[in-house]
């Protein structure tokens, strides 16, 4: 096989070894959509590192992921909830929050409101503007 293949396979082991701690932090529920029951996958949050890093990962469902792949299709009344889940103190949470939040703000005026009026560190606002969703 190539080395290629092989980084590939190496990676993704170190992928899956990050799954009882994932799974145990997000406690079986979608740690965006907030949806329990339901299969979730490990996601790795863009810009992706080198060596996959709990830090930049989340459980995520598959609607969720799809709504990464397909941002258009967002409604954002559908997204109310991440008005409470933009105070949460898991930094890389927070900012997928806010890509999605920035995302629906540029329809939905109580999406940019919610992130004015969020305390939150210029470094999670510059790392949402630098990988943008959609």
């Amino acid at each position: 096989m190539g080395r290629g293949y092989e980084e590939n396979q190496a990676r993704l082991l170190a992928l899956s070894l990050l799954g009882k701690d994932l799974a145990r932090r997000a406690k079986s529920t979608c740690e965006l959509s907030l949806n329990s029951g339901v299969p979730l996958r490990i996601y790795e949050v863009p810009p992706v590192s080198k060596t996959p890093e709990l830090d930049r990962c989340l459980m995520l469902s598959d609607e969720v992921i799809e709504a990464f792949e397909k941002p258009s299709l967002l409604k954002a009344d559908e997204w109310r909830h991440l008005g409470e889940l933009i105070w949460t103190e898991l930094p890389i949470q927070q900012l997928m929050v806010v890509r999605f939040l920035q995302y629906l703000g540029k329809t939905t005026p109580w999406c940019q409101q919610t992130i004015e009026e969020a305390y939150l560190d210029d470094e999670v606002i510059a790392a949402a503007e630098a990988v943008p969703l959609g």
